[in-house]
C-alpha cells in the first residue's frame, strides 16, 4: 500500500486538539471495554526471552528487535511484536476463572512493516484475553464476542460526536460476518486485500472468519502463526474507510488453539520444533487455560472515529523525511 494522498483532506482538528481527543478516547474506550468484556487491567511486559517461546511470531517472517542485558548473561531478549501467548500464560498463572479476562496496553515495535497510511514500525493496541470453557471453542461465542466489541466501537462512536461533533466519522450500524473461503468464492479473480475492500465498502463492516488455513485454491486468506489463534475459530474485524478508499483492520482475535489444533497447525507450519519451548509445552500438557482473545488498534481506532488519513496523525513514531513533508503539504501532520 503507497502513500495516500486524499484530494482536499481536512484534519478538523487542530494538532493539540487532536491531541487531546486521542487522550479522551483511550481513556474511554478502555475503560468501557474492560466493563463490558469483564477484564481486569494488567502490566504487561516489553520484552520477553527468546527461549520462553512467548513472543508473537506474526506471519513468521517479521524480524523482532533483540537485544542482551548486562545483568542477565546467556539469553537473547525480544521486544514484543504482540502478547498474544503471554496473555494465555498470564491467566493461568493469576488464577483467571472462566468468563473472566484481562487487558492491558501492548506497545510493540515491527521493524519490517511497510510505512504508509495505516502502517507504523510503533504498534500501540489493547490485547486482551478471556478464559472460556473448552465446550465455549465455538462460532457461536466467536460471533458473540464480535458483536460485543463492534457494540463498544458504536458506541465510542457516540461518545466522540458529543465532545467532537465536527471531527467525528460515522460509523455502520451492523457488523456483516463472511468466512474467508466464502469471500474468496464471491470474488474468486481478486487478491485477498482487493475482497477485503470490496465487501467492507459492501456493508460498512465486516468480521472475516477462518484466517490462516488454506483455501480452495490451496493459499491462505493472509498469514497467522500456528501457535495462538485456531484457524478454524479465528478472524479479522474490517471498516470501510472513505478517506483512503480501503478497508482498515481495527482487530485481529480469536478463540485459541486447543492441544489438537496447536498439534495440528505446527505441523502443518512444518514448525513442531517450536513444541519443546515452554509456552508450547505447557499447552499441549493441558496445563494453560482455554481462551478467546485479540487485540484492538489503539492508534487505528483514533484514526477511524476521527477521520484521520493518516496513522501518523495520532501517534508519534518513526516515518521517512520525504513522507512527513509530502503530508504536511497535503493537510496531514505526522506526530
Amino acid at each position: 500500500m503507497a502513500l495516500i494522498l486524499p484530494k482536499d483532506y481536512d484534519p478538523v482538528l487542530s494538532v493539540r486538539q487532536t491531541q487531546e481527543a486521542i487522550k479522551y478516547i483511550r481513556d474511554t474506550f478502555q475503560k468501557e471495554f474492560g466493563k463490558e468484556m469483564n477484564l481486569e487491567r494488567v502490566s504487561a511486559p516489553l520484552f520477553v526471552s527468546k527461549s520462553s517461546g512467548l513472543n508473537d511470531n506474526l506471519s513468521g517472517v517479521e524480524r523482532p528487535v533483540t537485544f542482551d542485558i548486562l545483568g542477565v548473561p546467556n539469553e537473547e531478549y525480544e521486544v514484543v511484536q504482540s502478547l498474544a501467548k503471554w496473555k494465555r500464560m498470564a491467566l493461568g498463572e493469576y488464577n483467571f476463572a472462566p468468563g473472566e479476562g484481562l487487558y492491558t496496553n501492548m506497545n510493540a515495535i515491527r521493524r519490517d512493516e511497510e510505512l504508509d497510511n495505516l502502517h507504523s514500525c510503533y504498534v500501540d493496541q489493547w490485547d486482551w484475553e478471556k478464559v472460556i470453557r473448552k465446550e465455549d471453542r465455538t462460532v457461536e461465542v466467536l460471533e458473540d464476542t464480535v458483536r460485543t466489541i463492534f457494540k463498544v466501537i458504536k458506541h465510542m462512536e457516540h461518545e466522540v460526536w458529543y465532545k467532537y461533533p465536527e471531527a467525528v466519522n460515522h460509523l455502520p450500524e451492523d457488523i456483516y460476518f463472511i468466512t474467508s473461503e466464502e469471500l474468496r468464492l464471491r470474488y474468486p479473480d481478486k487478491t485477498p486485500k482487493e475482497r477485503e475492500c470490496l465487501i467492507s465498502k459492501e456493508y460498512g463492516c465486516v468480521f472475516i472468519e477462518k484466517i490462516g488455513g488454506a483455501l480452495g485454491d490451496g493459499k491462505p486468506h493472509d498469514g497467522r502463526a500456528p501457535d495462538y489463534d485456531d484457524w478454524e475459530l479465528n478472524g479479522d474485524i474490517l471498516f470501510w474507510f472513505e478517506n483512503l478508499n480501503c478497508a482498515v483492520e481495527i482487530s485481529s482475535m480469536g478463540i485459541r488453539v486447543d492441544e489438537a489444533a496447536m498439534e495440528a497447525q505446527l505441523k502443518i507450519a512444518n514448525a513442531l520444533d517450536r513444541k519443546n519451548l515452554p509456552f508450547h509445552k505447557a499447552l499441549l500438557a493441558g496445563e494453560l487455560p482455554y481462551t478467546i482473545g485479540g487485540g484492538i488498534g489503539q492508534s487505528r481506532l483514533c484514526m477511524l472515529l476521527l477521520n484521520k488519513a493518516h496513522v501518523g496523525e495520532v501517534q508519534s513514531s518513526i516515518w521517512p523525511a520525504s513522507m512527513i513533508e509530502t503530508c504536511k503539504k497535503h493537510g496531514m501532520i505526522l506526530l
